[in-house]
């Protein structure tokens, strides 16, 4: 179990690194590369959910957005349903951004995948959600405490 728990350790140690880096590539900072991740996962999202999802103000929120759209990674729009309501849209440059750095992740992660079989597959799949489980709750409770 400790040698488990030490690797978990070393593999948040390396997205933490990983994300430094992307964030150095593209010229953000780590919230701001948050923001972006959110925008290009969902397509689009309104400034509200993206206040949501990153725990921000909207202020603070609304800063992250003018930060991404200043250097081309987001635009945004007005929703046609509900004018007081921004819509927020990856660019083309973050989708050239995106396949730069991070479908070449996917891509060695898939190649290092393929040594497992199906069974084992979904023992790695449990294990993955069971483990951002734990996190999310964890941090559930960071937050209830009050940090």
């Amino acid at each position: 179990m400790r040698n488990v728990a030490q690797q978990l350790r070393s593999l948040q140690q390396s997205f933490d690194a990983f994300d430094e880096a992307a964030a150095g590539r593209l010229g953000v900072n780590r919230t701001d590369l948050r923001c972006l991740d959110l925008v290009l996962g969902a397509g689009e999202l309104s400034a509200g959910e993206l206040s949501a999802a990153l725990k921000l103000s909207p202020a603070a929120t609304t800063t992250v957005i003018d930060r991404l759209e200043r250097i081309g990674l987001v635009v945004r729009s007005r929703d046609a349903a509900n004018r007081r309501r921004v819509l927020v849209t990856a660019t083309d440059a973050a989708r050239a951004a995106e396949a730069e750095v991070y479908v070449p992740v996917g891509v060695a992660g898939a190649e290092a995948l393929s040594r497992y079989d199906e069974e084992q597959l979904a023992t790695i799949l449990d294990f993955l959600q069971t483990a951002r489980q734990v996190q999310e709750g964890q941090a559930a409770r960071l937050g209830a405490d009050g940090g």
